[in-house]
């Protein structure tokens, strides 16, 4: 044989990873090889693979392991959308997709060559967890990817995309992450599984209940995408990286657009008249951002609150909007910690902030107050308020109390706040304040229900507007809403040079 016959059957081994039988399997649970996850992820012909030929020269704590070329995981680099990224794709029909020493080397080497070369990494996860074979080496692998992730966070952006099991020690690479996707009925992620779970605590519970897409996406809020199939979740990676930047020096990609008629006449009708009445945040977000770019994030978790990704005249924006159809967009535990999560990942990569008011407060009760609902709204406080990127605030209608102040006020730095005329800012709402104020005079008036109506009326009239916010300079201009679109397009183009200079400090500390 000569030496290009002797390279190409290496490279021809290489490519069946575990051999035929295992990929007919993985293709029979209804999931793709990785090579063929990375064939749909990079633009067509543009991935370039590192490492193909290593093998795990390593004697196992029990047996000489059998060898495979690449060991399990495919790595490299391409171009996505015409963009560099470093991609690791691990293969399940090695070992089970398992993590040796050389395969966490491999994985290694790219997030090193994205870091030195600012570019996003996504990593394509499908493994049974670390080579028991190898004992502690294994675990040492997945320190040293652990490190490299906390390293490059808020440097490059960080992507995972869980495409099979990932359990034990190997959730914790994905939860360091920016963004984590799963896929319905192929994938799951817990710490411990249904089998622990059932000695320890004599629970029944199936790997999907325990730790499935569905069971991340709306109870733990562990993924912010579960996606019915793996093309969906890898188009849904090419569609995310589209609002990114490469790194966190440069800025997202800015697309052609031609200004025309921005006028949005529905938003003057589109929010009801009746203060209490609830309405969908998502059709005031589809007429101020360009035709069809919403591109929401979290979207089944914390659902009093929305995250996610539009384009303004074709700029890249982040939007953090109440959800008044949601237990009337009331700020909770889960809704404060989904918005400042957001908020950071966008501060951090250059990303300019929407932020679009009505809320009524933050939710009342013990269950919130027992489990830190103070600790867990501070997050949302401290993460617009240590925001630098462009921010400017739309109130559409309530913003009571301290969630006033949460919801990117003027006071926690916002660089233009706009409200609604039909906008309510005020301590809390007119009944609850009569209430308070005139309790007395309520309790003595010969028609106590009569006199409390009168009241209300006369306080709603008087605060439930925002001319004495306005007055204060805190909200910067009452606008028609047909005319907002407009203002946000001057606004985020007049900002798009800002430049904060913080207090030297190695950082903050977020209330955890």
């Amino acid at each position: 044989m000569n030496k290009i016959d002797e390279l190409q059957t290496r490279i021809a081994e290489a490519m069946l990873g575990g051999g035929e039988v295992r990929i007919a399997s993985q293709h029979k649970k209804g999931k793709l090889t990785a090579r063929e996850r990375l064939q749909l992820l990079m633009d067509e012909g543009s991935f370039e693979e590192l490492d193909m030929l290593v093998t795990n020269r390593n004697k196992g704590i029990t047996t000489e392991q059998e060898q495979f070329p690449g060991d399990g995981v495919v790595t490299g680099y391409g171009t996505i959308n015409g963009r560099l990224v470093y991609v690791f794709s691990q293969d399940f029909t090695v070992y089970g997709g398992s993590l040796s020493e050389p395969h966490a080397r491999k994985i290694c080497k790219v997030m090193d060559l994205a870091m030195e070369n600012g570019a996003p990494v996504i990593g394509l996860n499908d493994s049974g967890g670390a080579r028991i074979q190898e004992g502690v080496v294994s675990l040492g692998g997945y320190a040293d990817i652990f490190y490299r992730n906390t390293r490059a966070s808020g440097v490059i952006p960080q992507i995972s995309a869980i495409m099979g099991p990932c359990a034990g020690g190997a959730v914790y690479s994905p939860a360091i992450t920016d963004f984590i996707l799963m896929v319905e009925q192929t994938s799951y992620m817990f710490v411990t599984g249904p089998n622990v779970v059932k000695t320890v605590t004599h629970e029944e519970v199936t790997s999907e209940e325990l730790g499935g897409a569905q069971t991340h996406a709306t109870k733990s809020g562990v993924t912010h995408f579960a996606c019915a199939n793996e093309v969906e979740c890898i188009q849904n990676i090419r569609t995310l990286l589209s609002y990114i930047p490469q790194n966190c020096e440069e800025t997202a990609p800015v697309y052609p657009y031609t200004l025309g008629n921005e006028v949005r006449e529905k938003l003057n009708t589109l929010i009801p008249a009746n203060p209490n009445q609830p309405y969908d945040m998502k059709e005031v977000i589809a007429e101020l951002t360009d035709a069809e770019s919403f591109f929401e994030v979290h979207k089944d978790f914390a659902e009093n609150i929305i995250v996610g990704f539009a384009r303004i005249a074709g700029r890249s924006i982040g939007i953090v909007a109440n959800q008044p159809a949601h237990l009337a967009g009331v700020l909770d535990i889960h809704a404060s910690v989904k918005g400042a999560r957001f908020t950071r990942f966008c501060d951090a990569f250059n990303v300019p902030l929407l932020v679009l008011v009505d809320v009524p407060g933050f939710l009342p009760g013990t269950d919130q107050e027992w489990n830190g609902i103070i600790t867990n709204g501070a997050k949302l406080l401290f993460a617009l308020s240590e925001a630098t990127v462009p921010k400017l605030t739309v109130t559409t209608r309530k913003a009571y109390g301290g969630a006033y102040c949460v919801m990117n006020s003027k006071h926690i730095g916002a660089d233009l706040n706009f409200a609604f005329p039909q906008a309510e800012i005020a301590v809390m709402g007119a009944k609850g304040a009569v209430e308070i104020i005139y309790k007395k005079e309520i309790d003595a008036a010969p028609d106590p229900e009569a006199r409390m109506n009168e009241l209300v009326s006369e306080y709603t009239e008087r605060y439930a507007n925002p001319y004495l916010a306005a007055e204060k300079g805190y909200i910067d201009e009452v606008v028609e809403p047909s005319q907002t679109r407009v203002k946000l397009i001057k606004g985020f183009k007049m900002l798009e040079n800002k430049v904060v200079n913080m207090p030297r400090k190695k950082h903050g500390n977020i209330p955890l």
